[in-house]
């Protein structure tokens, strides 16, 4: 019956016979029911009779309303349902209709009794089918996953819950308590699409302060890097296995991001980062390839999925290869020819979808010949290698990276810094066993303890200084053997040419004595 609906209505409401009498209203009516007597009594009759489906709206003087009634039929008896609309809350409730947010009020039962259009684009189901409805039987019917009104009521303050829309949306649902007195009356919620969020949230923290991940967007000046970042472009939608091989450092996991984010799998998968040297080879397995409930003593109930579930449809890095254990190369080459993985445990295998990029700084080729590493699992993951070399090998990429992290840490901590013309020629002098690392780590720490706005190499740490020494000496060295060589070689022509080391003297401008010592030190033979 339609009358046992009427309490959910959150404007006057009533029902007449045929007759115009009224037969049922909710409580808001009788505020309204001194002006409205007249008019029902008046118009009804006439507009049931004309059996119209709309009666024309009627100004009820004295007050903001407008009646507007329809008809309907109940076991072939006809009625009229009136309602009283009050112009303002119309406008208002203009508004929340064109609100771009799902928006919906439910009373202190948890019964819709309003709603707008965008919820049924959130949840794909007809907003009628809301309004009356109870929250536990919208629940019951996979509606809702939980009731925001029933926790609002709880907690007597606002309370936010998600869940999952249509077309895989991320829905952020907040309720908000309407008080009357003591009591919470109402609930007001707020449906709002957070998808676009989550996943810029998921992008920011992949990226985020992970040590020489800035350095991706350094625009590289070093040709070989500007070559792999042009293979990176061409191979990002390519589905093929990629090994990344380079020194630690060097920057194998912005590279492995960049063809994550360059590929469409960034729209419908994760980007998942496994440094398979840093797991206990006891946890390794169940963290690849998840668990059952009760595989192991301490699993947890209802089981575990593995992480290339969870980089179904998208990337899964493989750091630190070359560290993977014999009994998982051979669970791992599975996943490369067939695509499925079982569960420890599980006795079903399942299909997944998932890229795999892996990386080492190690031989795996040597270590294939000394049988460490399975080489039908080489081969299936060296289908497009991509070999990083190190910093001291690219020297128009040091300046261009020092400098970003100059910027970026001088941001962080509100400080301006410079290079001395000193330090860069140092920098380009340093070995950098740790590559991109180890720069970033040496200038932050600079940037940070450093009082003058210009960084020199009087500024290094102890143990830069000692490294920095020996340097200093290697170079001296080398400079002298370089001129030892070159006099050797002067002498050896001028020998040749003048015969004698009287001649030689004289034509060099030097004593015979030196040239004559000289000459016996370097061996030189005199014609």
């Amino acid at each position: 019956m339609l009358t046992k609906s009427l309490g959910h209505f959150p404007f006057p409401t009533a029902v007449t016979n045929e007759e115009g009498d009224i037969v049922e209203a909710n409580k808001a009516f009788y505020s309204v029911m001194d002006h409205a007597e007249t008019y029902i009594q008046r118009d009804m009759r006439r507009f049931l009779r004309s059996k119209q489906q709309e009666h024309s709206p009627v100004v009820i003087p004295g007050t903001s309303y407008r009646m507007i009634a329809r008809p309907y039929e109940d076991q072939q008896d006809m009625h009229a349902l009136i309602l009283f609309r009050d112009e303002q809350f119309h406008q208002i409730n203009q508004i929340i209709e064109h609100s771009y947010d799902g928006l919906s009020v439910t009373d202190a039962t948890g019964v819709t009794v309003m709603i707008n259009g965008a919820v049924e684009r959130y949840t794909g189901v007809p907003r009628e089918y809301f309004l009356g409805k109870s929250a536990e039987r919208l629940i019951t019917r996979g509606f809702l996953q939980e009731s925001v009104t029933a926790q609002v009521i709880k907690a007597r303050k606002p309370v936010t819950v998600f869940q999952g829309g249509t077309n895989d949306q991320q829905i952020m649902m907040t309720g908000t308590p309407i008080f009357s007195g003591d009591e919470v009356r109402q609930v007001v919620i707020n449906l709002r699409d957070i998808t676009e969020l989550v996943y810029q949230y998921q992008s920011y923290l992949r990226t985020k302060d992970t040590g020489d991940d800035s350095a991706g967007h350094v625009e590289h000046q070093d040709v070989e890097m500007v070559q792999i970042s042009s293979m990176v472009s061409r191979i990002a939608n390519v589905d093929a296995s990629v090994l990344l091989m380079g020194e630690t450092g060097v920057g194998k996991d912005v590279i492995a991001n960049q063809l994550y984010e360059k590929s469409d799998r960034k729209n419908h998968g994760e980007f998942i980062k496994v440094n398979c040297g840093a797991i206990p080879f006891d946890l390794l397995e169940s963290e690849l390839f998840g668990y059952e409930d009760g595989a192991f003593s301490g699993a947890k109930r209802h089981g575990k999925p593995g992480m290339f579930e969870l980089a179904d449809r998208g990337v899964i890095f493989l750091d630190e290869v070359g560290e993977l254990p014999s009994a998982l190369q051979v669970k791992l080459l599975r996943v490369l020819q067939d695509g499925e993985i079982r569960r420890i445990g599980g006795t079903v295998t399942k299909k997944v979808d998932v890229r795999i990029i892996s990386a080492t700084n190690q031989n795996l080729r040597q270590m294939v010949r000394e049988a460490k590493f399975r080489e039908d699992l080489y081969y299936r993951l060296n289908v497009l290698p991509i070999k990083i070399p190190p910093l001291r090998e690219r020297p128009n990429d040091i300046d261009y990276i020092a400098t970003h992290y100059l910027n970026k840490y001088g941001e962080k901590y509100r400080v301006q810094k410079k290079f001395s013309d000193n330090f860069v020629q140092w920098m380009h002098t340093h070995q950098w066993p740790g590559n991109i690392r180890e720069l970033a780590n040496l200038i932050q720490r600079l940037v940070i303890t450093v009082a003058e706005p210009i960084i020199d190499v009087e500024h290094l740490p102890i143990d830069y200084q000692s490294k920095f020494d020996d340097e200093e000496l290697s170079n001296e060295n080398l400079l002298k053997k370089a001129a030892e060589d070159a006099e050797r070689n002067l002498l050896e022509k001028a020998m040749a040419k003048y015969k004698t080391t009287y001649n030689v003297a004289k034509a060099l401008n030097s004593s015979q004595a030196t040239v004559a010592r000289k000459v016996k030190n370097y061996g030189i033979t005199v014609h």
